[in-house]
């Protein structure tokens, strides 16, 4: 499966920092649990991808 492809699975995602200094994402799909952690440095990275994605999205240039 791909980033194009369409899918009928839901997913409910949370994202919050921990009390051990990370943030988390966590996803939540069909039964299963996916705790992601990440340095406060790599989730701002991941925050600008997805910026970066959503302008994508809409047509916009950085």
């Amino acid at each position: 499966m791909g980033i194009n492809s369409e899918t009928d699975i839901t997913a409910n995602l949370q994202i919050g920092p921990t009390d051990q200094g990370m943030v988390r994402l966590y996803v939540e799909a069909q039964g299963l649990e996916i705790p992601m952690d990440f340095t406060p440095e790599e989730a701002e990275e991941i925050a600008q991808e997805i910026q970066a994605a959503a302008r994508a999205a809409a047509g916009r240039k950085s």
